[in-house]
């Protein structure tokens, strides 16, 4: 994906650094409703097996859902009977390292790094990490920013990871 960027300007940046601390403070508190209200309707969320030259309909993926496959993720995270997250875990993200880039008049590309730490309390009660980094496509909407695009490269993700049943 080679897409054509530009420099932002200051605001740009602060305007798209909010979204990504507010989509990952959603995530991390199980807000699902208002993650959902951040997306675009052609959004793919996708995890690949660990860093390498994939493409998310061609190569077998940790995770690849579209905008239809999200909201039932997200429906069965809200019902409670998500076993492997009954109760939640609690979580919280750390990001850095935040680059901003623009690809089109109203269309963003962000990479950030992250550690994320979840709190399995549902059987073994044990502390999870997560680290990686996250690509982020955000559109320009009426209201605000929409992300369209959200991936996630876990360092380990070419080796057996645990189940993801929650948004990172």
């Amino acid at each position: 994906m080679n897409e054509t960027v530009s420099v932002i300007s200051d605001d740009e940046y602060r305007k798209v650094e909010r979204f990504i601390y507010k989509e990952a403070r959603f995530a991390d508190e199980s807000r699902y409703d208002e993650w959902e209200n951040l997306l675009e309707d052609d959004m793919i969320y996708w995890i690949p097996r660990g860093e390498g030259d994939f493409l998310p309909d061609r190569d077998v993926s940790i995770l690849n859902d579209n905008r239809s496959r999200l909201a039932t993720r997200i429906n069965q995270l809200k019902t409670g009977t998500r076993h492997s997250q009954e109760p939640r875990s609690p979580m919280r993200k750390i990001i850095s390292n935040l680059m901003i880039d623009r690809i089109s008049e109203n269309e963003y590309l962000a990479h950030v790094n992250f550690a994320l730490f979840e709190m399995q309390v549902q059987s073994l009660d044990e502390m999870n990490i997560w680290a990686g980094r996250m690509e982020y496509k955000l559109r320009e909407s009426e209201d605000d920013l929409k992300m369209f695009f959200k991936k996630v490269v876990l360092i380990n993700g070419d080796h057996p990871v645990p189940t993801i049943a929650f948004i990172i």
